[in-house]
């Protein structure tokens, strides 16, 4: 077939560039998320020649193609469309909007910062160490080599607007040039920097403020380094208002009024609206956090050692600075650094048990940098990074550093500065030394124990766990297959389980025959072997699906579950590439039964003949199954 008039065909009928937001693929189906499925013309869809059908599911629009077909159509299609292959986000997203609202808020700050953490811990990490050896060698702040540094530590924190502003430009799909400009406006030279308010505050010195919307009222004219929310906030209402304009302006102008309308439109409201809100929202929880930590016998501090955490999440936690200076300026002992000390080292624990019990080298090698620079008095890449995404971890670290700052303030800890927590906190706690180094443990202890406890590399399994997913685990590595003589015609069974027919598989596409017909099989272990000597066809992302063909010109596809795409490969481990030659009872598939189900998945796994139409039908041998058992015999034409 033609390929590309194939993938020109449905990028029309789809409504082109302008209608859609992402394209995805798995081992049949092109996945298309769209604006408005209304623009889509679903009949001509279903007349190109290639598509074998067309439907709509959890968000996305599915255009059958088949096995081998799709992956050409969709590399032709992303020419076409200069579209980016996008199938890992795509499929995260059709699932995570099955979620309700908080874990799609927390997935979005998780999706948002995962890109950028690498800037993130380099930045926090060269910024701890060299805040804590101006600590001890004042001097070297006067040096050249100090300069040169420090411009090296902080210039992910100054222009984090920035990077936060393209990361979310992507998330939302809108332009990311233009949420790097949003980020730009927010910490544009113009305003004060965020981080000089406190010293002009102390000094006296009177903040500017600018009259807007026609002189209602007076915003203060202050960026927003360090800043999270407001950014991804005002970013999102960006990418809101973009895609409406693309809607609604005519083609011929869209390139020049959409940007210019966006920007002016979201830029504005950013500084008057998004920004004074946030600023009154801080002034509240600056004011509650000074009367919290009033409340005797350490209730308070540990109160806000718990909160904490979750303010620098929102990025308002520089505003602490202020109850710092006066604390300093009315008693000469600053009583919050040990609360925030307390609440940044227990959640670099908290992270630190991930990164020693975590089995994933990669998640390890976030991890672990992640909890060192949380220990220096920098959490964002330990929150963003690991225990937000993980959520346990954060609570964890919230009660170690809750139990912590009580500890703190029975002991009566205070600092002779601001600026400076964790390991190099001992630098301003000069008179509290032991008593400083009690904390610590303490909250390392807690929240380090807690972390380790409830944090699982994999879901373990559950006593009642059923009889199946136990002989998964414990015999699949071991089972040994006899050698066979494969037979022309014939599919032999590529996992132990009960054979159905393909009708009953849970899954329109497969019962209806679309892709061929066969059979389906309810695992009974989770290894799939291959079902006759021949070779690897087509193989998928996300391993849970392989193509075969056989010497005499069988297809076959084996599609391990029901979209089971959206698991983007976890729980699955693909022993096969495509091209590969293999032979009967080679292992092709290893998959994690128990995990399927926990995710709300079925098992049932697929095995059809996708040229079943060359043949004059298929007998098939329903009932339990033992690997290589015959449960498929091909009628040749000649018996038509």
């Amino acid at each position: 077939m033609d390929y590309r008039k194939c993938a020109e065909e449905i990028y029309q009928y789809v409504g082109k560039r302008e209608n859609l937001v992402s394209a995805a693929h798995c081992a049949t189906r092109l996945r298309l998320v769209t604006n408005d499925n209304s623009k889509v013309d679903i009949k001509k869809l279903e007349d190109v020649d290639g598509v074998k059908g067309v439907f709509s599911s959890n968000g996305q629009l599915q255009i059958i193609l088949g096995t081998g077909v799709v992956n050409k159509v969709y590399d032709e299609f992303l020419s076409i469309s200069g579209m980016t292959a996008a199938t890992k986000a795509d499929v995260k997203a059709a699932a995570a909007a099955k979620q309700p609202l908080p874990f799609r808020m927390v997935k979005a700050l998780g999706d948002v910062f995962v890109p950028i953490l690498p800037a993130i811990v380099a930045a926090g990490l060269m910024m701890g160490l060299l805040e804590g050896l101006t600590k001890i060698w004042p001097d070297m702040a006067n040096t050249g080599t100090y300069q040169i540094f420090h411009l090296f530590s902080n210039a992910a924190f100054v222009f984090l607007p920035i990077l936060v502003a393209v990361s979310a430009a992507r998330v939302f799909g809108g332009n990311i040039f233009l949420g790097a400009v949003i980020g730009m406006i927010m910490v544009h030279t113009d305003l004060v920097n965020a981080w000089s308010v406190s010293g002009m505050v102390e000094a006296g010195q009177t903040i500017p403020q600018a009259d807007v919307w026609f002189g209602l009222y007076k915003i203060n004219m202050t960026g927003y380094q360090g800043h999270v929310i407001p950014v991804i906030i005002a970013v999102w209402f960006m990418c809101f208002i973009e895609k409406k304009l693309h809607k609604i302006v005519p083609e011929m102008i869209d390139l020049f009024v959409t940007p210019l309308v966006t920007v002016l439109v979201t830029g504005y409201l950013t500084l008057t609206v998004f920004g004074p809100v946030l600023s009154t929202g801080e002034e509240w929880v600056l004011q509650a956090v000074q009367w919290i930590i009033t409340i005797p016998y350490g209730i308070g501090a540990a109160i806000a050692g718990a909160v904490y955490p979750l303010t620098v999440v929102c990025g308002i936690h520089h505003m602490y600075n202020t109850v710092e200076i006066g604390m300093i300026s009315n008693t000469g002992k600053n009583t919050w650094m040990p609360i925030a000390s307390s609440a940044n080292f227990a959640q670099g624990a908290a992270c630190f048990a991930v990164a020693l019990k975590t089995k994933d080298k990669k998640f390890k090698s976030l991890a672990l940098p992640s909890s060192l620079s949380a220990f220096l008095g920098i959490t964002e890449p330990a929150i963003f990074g690991v225990n937000l995404r993980l959520v346990k971890p954060l609570i964890c670290g919230m009660i170690g550093g809750a139990v912590g700052a009580a500890v703190g303030s029975m002991l009566g800890i205070g600092a002779t500065a601001y600026g400076v927590t964790g390991l190099f906190g001992f630098l301003i706690t000069t008179n509290f030394i032991w008593q400083y180094a009690v904390m610590l443990a303490v909250s390392f202890a807690v929240a380090f124990v807690l972390s380790w406890i409830m944090y699982k590399d994999k879901p373990k399994e559950a006593p009642e766990a059923d009889k199946e997913t136990k002989e998964t685990k414990e015999s699949a590595p071991e089972e040994k297959l006899p050698e066979i003589k494969c037979e022309n015609g014939k599919v032999y069974a590529p996992i132990k389980g009960n054979v159905i027919p393909s009708a009953k598989i849970p899954d329109e596409t497969f019962a209806a025959g679309v892709l061929g017909e066969g059979v389906g099989i309810e695992p009974a272990l989770g290894i799939v072997y291959a079902p006759f000597d021949g070779e690897i066809s087509s193989t998928t992302e996300t391993k849970h699906a392989v193509g075969i063909s056989s010497p005499d010109g069988m297809e076959l596809l084996i599609h391990v579950g029901i979209n089971t795409v959206a698991m983007n490969g976890d729980g699955f481990e693909l022993l096969c590439a495509e091209g590969d030659k293999v032979k009967a009872g080679q292992k092709l598939i290893k998959f994690d039964i128990d995990k399927i189900k926990k995710a709300g998945y079925s098992t049932t796994t697929a095995v059809l003949v996708t040229n079943s139409d060359d043949y004059a039908g298929l007998e098939i041998k329903e009932g339990a199954c033992e690997p290589l058992d015959c449960v498929i015999t091909c009628k040749s034409e000649d018996k038509k």
